[in-house]
């Protein structure tokens, strides 16, 4: 794998063979491993989001909102933006992820260097608190677009750790630190992926020259244990039994935005 061609790519053209290039694999682990708990934990929600599955169902405005935002995310068309970003901020709002200090931000530009050269990561969303990104959210594009997510958000998420040692060093007049776990989603319409992405500096390091590290990465991912799992894309959240097991994993995977 040393010997693969690497080029400065921006984050957002990354795909499988810029991970093969910095040795960087993906492992799909069960719920109670990934998430870390014996048994998963009940959503934040109320009761009406778990008990109805239509938006003229509910009584509170913003749950109202959450499910035609969901229908919407659920429906792209074809060559435009779907709604998935405008779902994932409210749904991320809704659950308790972005408190008083944080902020979401979405299509936020990230500088990312590597093999020598400048170039950019940009977030469909992200959560930052007092400029850390703490949280990366990568929409599946491809009812428009061949690009795999899961690559570009590995690539935000090292221009990401990048970011906020630049900011502790430039700003703050910390120390760096030498590796950070960076939490991410894919989504695909309402469905989502969840990963942990830990990035050294031994890796950000090798991107930048484009070098390969000796050491491997290994990211971690959870897809969410449905009933229906063929079915996953077709119906999303939309189903109450796929809703309640998927928010019960954003709820578990709050603790890695700390």
């Amino acid at each position: 794998m040393a010997n693969l061609l690497r080029t400065a790519k921006s984050g957002n053209d990354w795909g499988p063979s810029e991970l093969h290039a910095y040795n960087i694999r993906v492992e799909f682990q069960a719920a109670v491993t990934f998430f870390g708990v014996n048994q998963m934990p009940h959503p934040a929600v109320a009761d009406e989001v778990l008990n109805n599955p239509d938006a003229t169902d509910m009584v509170h405005d913003n749950n109202y909102k959450l499910c035609r935002y969901m229908d919407l995310a659920m429906d792209p068309v074809p060559d435009q933006e779907s709604a998935v970003v405008d779902f994932a901020v409210h749904l991320l709002s809704l659950l308790g992820f972005v408190p008083r200090e944080r902020m979401l931000r979405t299509r936020t530009d990230i500088p990312l260097v590597i093999c020598g050269e400048g170039r950019h990561a940009t977030t469909d969303v992200c959560v930052v608190e007092a400029d850390d990104i703490l949280l990366l959210v990568q929409e599946d594009k491809r009812h428009k677009e061949t690009k795999d997510p899961e690559p570009q958000l590995i690539a935000e998420a090292i221009a990401a750790f990048l970011s906020n040692n630049a900011r502790r060093t430039h700003v703050l007049g910390q120390k760096p630190i030498s590796a950070k776990t960076i939490a991410g989603i894919t989504l695909t319409g309402s469905s989502p992926i969840f990963y942990k992405i830990p990035v050294s500096t031994e890796l950000a390091e090798s991107v930048a020259l484009g070098l390969y590290p000796a050491a491997p990465t290994v990211v971690y991912a959870h897809l969410p244990d449905i009933p229906r799992p063929a079915r996953r894309l077709s119906e999303g959240m939309k189903p109450l039994d796929n809703r309640a097991t998927i928010l019960s994993c954003y709820e578990a995977f709050k603790k890695f935005t700390d």
